[in-house]
């Protein structure tokens, strides 16, 4: 049994204006104690959305979310009970995730379940507080007298104050300077590994998140495209969309090169492409990717493509400036 573990879950929207919207599509992960679980994709493709209805603060349409095999239940009005508070998640945004007019400590002591938190809440503050690398003063101060990634510790601290046992970090960094996001990241890191947490990390970045996921899952348009090994996904990417993320990063090179923009912009969740949803995009499309695409295990990584299917591989994106920026069709 895995510690947390994302069965088809479904979650969607109505709209006056567009009508329902398919912010996730059947999405299904899992993520072990000690485990950093990477979910990367573009802006629009529903990682934010999955994350909430991780945590419960979303409503799951369909699917079921897991923790220990007992079910994660929405937050609504009530409390979270026992069970829920140990799934905790970090914000993108540090400067919305604290009150202003409270001091650091009265807001950790807020999340403090454990029996020593009650026996002992100042010593906890401290505890936490030591455990993210800010001094015992902090507790004292506000939010507004810290920088953006002191911010982003104290809301980490804040999160662990609750004695998780997995951590949804929906792009905790992309708020702060590159100092400040090796900082942070290195501290998440850290306290998976002198935890034993598992941690669900979203971010946009691939290149981050090869650097400290043991496994990698893409998302494109409510789905997962492609999910493995980060080594493997990483050099033998079977999904178009992945090779495209890919080609999308910068590289230091001898001759000057910019990175391989990927063509047109994800499509409106509420007019979802037939077949294929990256077809319109894709550089490699063909008249079957009109049809959904079969899902191809090569090992530990599978990949929802037609390619993999005919035994291909996607090729780099450099020379695909042809490439229609892709209207969408309605399914039919």
């Amino acid at each position: 049994m895995s510690l947390l573990e994302v069965r088809d879950v479904e979650v969607r929207f109505r709209s006056r204006s567009r009508g329902a919207v398919r912010a996730v599509d059947g999405v299904s992960l899992t993520v072990e104690r000690g485990q950093v679980v990477g979910l990367v994709g573009e802006s629009g493709c529903g990682k934010s959305s999955l994350a909430r209805a991780v945590v419960g603060l979303e409503h799951v349409s369909a699917g079921q979310v897991l923790l220990d095999g007992a079910p994660v239940a929405p937050l609504g009005w009530r409390r979270r009970t026992a069970h829920d508070v140990r799934l905790q998640m970090v914000f993108q945004n540090p400067y919305g995730s604290l009150n202003p007019r409270r001091t650091i400590g009265s807001q950790l002591r807020d999340g403090l379940r454990t029996p020593a938190g009650a026996a002992d809440p100042a010593g906890e503050v401290r505890r936490l507080l030591d455990l993210v690398g800010l001094d015992a003063e902090a507790a004292e101060r506000y939010p507004h007298q810290f920088s953006g990634g002191q911010r982003q510790r104290v809301v980490i601290a804040r999160a662990l104050a609750a004695d998780p046992d997995v951590l949804v970090a929906d792009e905790p960094v992309t708020a702060l300077d590159a100092s400040s996001q090796a900082q942070v990241v290195n501290l998440l890191v850290r306290l998976v590994d002198e935890l034993g947490l598992g941690m669900l990390f979203i971010s946009h970045d691939l290149a981050l998140v090869r650097e400290i996921a043991d496994v990698t899952a893409v998302m494109y348009l409510g789905r997962i495209v492609e999910a493995g090994p980060t080594a493997q996904v990483w050099s033998s990417p079977q999904h178009p969309y992945t090779r495209a993320l890919i080609d999308a990063l910068p590289r230091i090179s001898a001759a000057p090169t910019l990175p391989v923009s990927l063509l047109g912009e994800v499509p409106d969740a509420a007019r979802i492409p037939v077949g294929c949803r990256f077809r319109p995009r894709c550089p490699h499309a063909m008249d079957v990717c009109r049809t959904d695409p079969p899902v191809v295990q090569l090992g530990a990584q599978w990949s929802a493509c037609w390619l993999p299917a005919h035994g291909a591989t996607p090729t780099t994106t450099q020379d695909t400036a042809g490439v229609s920026a892709g209207t969408t069709e309605g399914r039919a």
